[in-house]
């Protein structure tokens, strides 16, 4: 059997060099627990990037993409698929949306949000309207459309010229949103939380300014919630804890525990917009897929895990401010349910490094900032168990 060396060895050869990886080489998991294929353990703060809020392996996941597989995988589009009705069925009953197109990312969500909101407004407001307002540090995909929507410039370096039709503010200011609009405008996209972007929550009040803004504008408010829907801040979204519904909202990453799935949200009043023929996506919204969202979704709604993940985030808070009391170098601690963000006045990358080989995986956005997204389920002893390794971390600094 091949250890670590020899897998990572196979990889350099074949794979795609687009991500810097950490040399782990996964074998499985379990609930917050992931072990590599030379048996070593690790304590699992990053969750896939927040896609396994249910931790590794859920048993309803699982469950419900055997008995899938077993039954049908795959089916076109062009035919009616129970499994993507249910899903729809729970996400349209659990928020402000009526109507859901299935894709299989975010960025594909993004995609689908950002052709709805320029079509609707092509026809409701003429050929001019098509520009849309994002914020600055946002992260929406890495597609050619995706990358023009992010608001950092280093994901664009290389794939000039990019689309046009975008246009960045600050987050959290209104009035440089305000005066960002113009006659072109046809939307304002936001994360709720940016989560990439270094976990940057908004001012109160903000998120409800900008669904004024949107109102009195005649605009369309897009949240992506690709990374902090689902749970993630503690209601199933991130959008409720504001009392701010937007138009289209976007999904993915948790929304299956683990496979692959994207969703774009979305009122009634679009349902012509994006009729036959005007968008698609052949995998989107497959048995397999939906299966296992109807499964995620059915265990976040019921087995208490947004009351685990609201009481679990409140402790990690209380723990990793009581850091920042002790080190000189935590500029910032901040986050909301189990997504949060320690700013550093220090490179953190080697930070991540060294937990890693100590059993904890976390990682470092915007060069500075830890992020910490342990599943959902995950308990006061296992915070306990990865704060006392990232505390020995934090001893070695000079």
């Amino acid at each position: 059997m091949s250890n670590s060396q020899d897998w990572i060895e196979r990889a350099d050869r074949h794979i795609a060099r687009t991500y810097g990886r950490y040399p782990l080489v996964a074998a499985r998991g379990e609930g917050c627990r992931l072990w590599d294929v030379d048996g070593k353990e690790y304590l699992d703060f990053l969750a896939g990037v927040a896609v396994n809020n249910l931790g590794h392996c859920h048993p309803r996941v699982v469950k419900a993409l055997q008995e899938q597989a077993a039954r049908l995988l795959h089916v076109s589009n062009y035919f009616h698929i129970p499994q993507q009705i249910e899903l729809a069925e729970i996400l349209c009953r659990h928020s402000f949306a009526d109507r859901v197109f299935f894709c299989n990312s975010g960025a594909e969500a993004n995609e689908a949000a950002m052709k709805l909101v320029r079509k609707y407004s092509r026809e409701a407001h003429g050929e001019d309207r098509f520009e849309v307002i994002t914020a600055l540090a946002s992260f929406h995909g890495r597609t050619i459309g995706t990358i023009a929507a992010t608001g950092q410039d280093k994901v664009r370096v290389g794939f000039e010229p990019v689309v046009p039709g975008f246009k960045y503010v600050p987050f959290g200011e209104i009035q440089a949103l305000r005066a960002a609009v113009s006659p072109n405008t046809c939307a304002i996209m936001l994360e709720p939380v940016q989560g990439e972007g270094g976990v940057n929550l908004p001012p109160a009040g903000y998120l409800q300014a900008v669904r004024e803004l949107c109102d009195e504008k005649e605009l369309l408010l897009v949240f992506d919630e690709v990374q902090v829907g689902c749970g993630r801040t503690g209601s199933l979204f991130a959008y409720e804890q504001e009392g701010v519904a937007p138009d289209i909202m976007t999904l993915a990453k948790a929304l299956a525990g683990g496979p692959p799935i994207g969703a774009m949200l979305y009122r009634e009043k679009f349902v012509d917009t994006l009729g036959p023929g005007t968008h698609g996506s052949t995998f989107g919204g497959n048995p397999l897929m939906t299966a296992a969202g109807v499964a995620t979704l059915n265990a976040l709604l019921e087995d208490g895990v947004l009351e685990n993940c609201r009481a679990m985030g409140a402790y990690l808070h209380e723990r990793l401010e009581a850091f920042q009391q002790r080190y000189d170098f935590i500029v910032e601690v901040r986050g909301r349910g189990l997504i949060y963000g320690m700013e550093l006045s220090i490179e953190g990358g080697d930070i991540v490094k060294q937990c890693l080989e100590r059993g904890l995986l976390l990682n470092c956005t915007m060069g500075k900032v830890l992020r910490f997204l342990p599943p959902l389920i995950v308990t006061r002893e296992e915070i306990d168990e990865a704060l006392a390794i990232l505390e020995s971390v934090l001893q070695e600094i000079k």
